[in-house]
Order: structure tokens, then sequence, then C-alpha cells
């Protein structure tokens, strides 16, 4: 399940610098009882350059959380489908990712690696996979989000209707 992302266009400074144009993405996933924990809203978490951060204060909250089940993915791919569909995701969604671990890099830069370990932490914990599948197994459709679009249609047809309406002086 994702809890944080970001996506890379290829125009941030240090891609342009590193001439990388297969990095499209920086997830932070979370699986296991990680996506049943009572508390997981509780947590905060965040992408970095190349980093997944998380925070709480709630004990509980961190009592209840997993280390070894949150994992910082670099997804690249040459593939314009996929890179299509990446575009899509949303927190709170359940991916599927079929590729493989990769290390790659331009000529003259240091090469992007991979962890190949679930217990590491830090620098270099993150996996770096060659996307060869991608697929949003559901999407994340929560009373929020779908409150969300209905008070934007809302908005919107108040608008239509106020600038429609002709102006009258009483």
């Amino acid at each position: 399940m994702i809890v944080s992302y970001r996506h890379h266009d290829n125009n941030s400074r240090m891609h342009r610098l590193a001439n990388d144009h297969l990095n499209m993405l920086d997830v932070c996933v979370v699986w296991g009882d990680n996506t049943i924990a009572a508390e997981l809203d509780k947590i905060d978490f965040w992408n970095g350059i190349f980093t997944c951060n998380f925070e709480t204060r709630n004990q509980a909250a961190w009592d209840s959380f997993e280390v070894n089940q949150i994992s910082n993915n670099h997804l690249i791919s040459d593939d314009d489908s996929i890179r299509d569909r990446v575009r899509d995701i949303r927190i709170g969604d359940q991916i599927r990712v079929r590729g493989y671990l990769a290390s790659y890099g331009s000529p003259g830069v240091i090469p992007r690696g991979t962890s190949t370990s679930r217990t590491d932490k830090g620098d270099g914990a993150c996996e770096t996979i060659y996307v060869e599948r991608f697929e949003i197994v559901r999407a994340a459709t929560s009373f929020w989000r779908i409150s969300m679009y209905v008070s934007l249609c809302v908005l919107l047809a108040g608008l239509f209707f106020y600038f429609k309406r002709p102006f009258r002086v009483h």
C-alpha cells in the first residue's frame, strides 16, 4: 500500500546532473501487518529526494508499526505505457510491481544501486526496480476522497450558476 510518493519529471536538478531519465517514481510502501495497523493514520510519511521518511509522536502507533514492512522503492522504466500508469497512483492505493532489482547509471556518474536485504537501514537501504509490469490492484476510495470530489462538483456547479444568472439591480 502506498503511503508516500514523489514523481520525477527528469527536470529536477539532481536528476539532470546525473543524466537520470529512467527514474520515474520514488514510492514508499508498507505491507503485511502495517496495512491493517489501527494506528497507521497516526504516522506521518513523506518522500525526500531518494528517501522515504516516517515519524510519529504516538507511542501506540510506533509500537504497532513493523519497520521491516516498509520500503523505499525507486521505480525505473523506459516503457511509456508503464510511465503513464505510474502517474495515476494515489496514497492508499494497493499496487503490484513486477520487475528486477537493478543498478544503473550514466557514463561518468556514480551508479545507483539497490538493496537486497529487508534488514538494512539508512542510505542504500532502498530497492531500485526496473519495472516490467505495474498495476494498481485496488485504488484507495475513502469517504474523504469521495466527499472531496463531490464538494468540488458542487462548488463548480455553484460558480457556474452564479455567473450564468443575469445581474439584476433591485
